[in-house]
């Protein structure tokens, strides 16, 4: 069985995959995003592809072989129903529950993730509107513009939110923009770096470039 940190590494290999559209993950990024040395990822890298779940290019970056995608998606998987289950079932904040998670995630057998999965409907999304993988280890990524890219004055839903930092959240939570909330971009400002928008009852709020890049959301479907 692999070890915790094993299924840490892996997990994050996949999310840094999908942000480089097919490129190898450089070992700087993997380092950064677990908070090691990059001399300790280097040697976990080796013995990543003694084993057969990564494809290691010293120097060129490493991506996950087969073995290592299915073995990622199912830590993630668990992980994000792990998630929505601490929101929906315990009533944990949905700032809190990504640090819960990371632990439990390796904790839970199989049995207990199926019967969370069936006890709360089969969800698609986690809390903050990320795919959860299906039992085969297929995650459906959709490309949706976030609120600096969407068009202006159309009404958006939005479905996720990228940024899963507990201040940020907040912050989200505070300005109503969380998964399923409806708001309007009413206009942009490149210069002093602004989204001004309209949120669902007709408030007005201002965000950030950088904020608003981490929203993403989805037209409203007219009726």
């Amino acid at each position: 069985m692999p070890t915790s940190t094993v299924e840490d590494y892996l997990k994050t290999i996949l999310l840094e995959e999908s942000t480089l559209a097919g490129e190898r993950v450089p070992m700087g990024q993997i380092a950064s995003a677990l908070g090691v040395a990059p001399g300790t990822v280097t040697a976990m890298m080796r013995a990543l592809s003694d084993g057969g779940l990564v494809d290691y290019e010293p120097r060129g970056g490493v991506r996950l072989t087969s073995a290592g995608r299915q073995l990622a998606t199912h830590v993630l998987r668990r992980h994000r129903l792990i998630e929505l289950f601490l929101v929906q079932a315990v009533g944990l904040d949905w700032s809190e529950v990504h640090d819960e998670a990371e632990l439990l995630e390796h904790a839970v057998s199989e049995r207990v993730i199926e019967r969370i999965d069936e006890l709360l409907g089969h969800p698609s999304v986690d809390p903050h509107g990320d795919p959860i993988p299906s039992r085969s280890g297929v995650v459906e990524i959709r490309e949706r513009p976030s609120l600096v890219d969407c068009a202006v004055g159309a009404p958006q839903r939005v479905v996720r939110v990228t940024d899963q930092a507990a201040e940020f959240l907040r912050l989200v939570e505070r300005s109503r923009l969380m998964p399923g909330s409806r708001v309007t971009v009413a206009s942009r400002d490149a210069a002093a770096d602004t989204v001004a928008l309209e949120l669902d009852g007709g408030a007005a709020l201002s965000l950030g470039h950088r904020a608003a890049s981490k929203i993403l959301v989805e037209p409203v479907r007219k009726r």
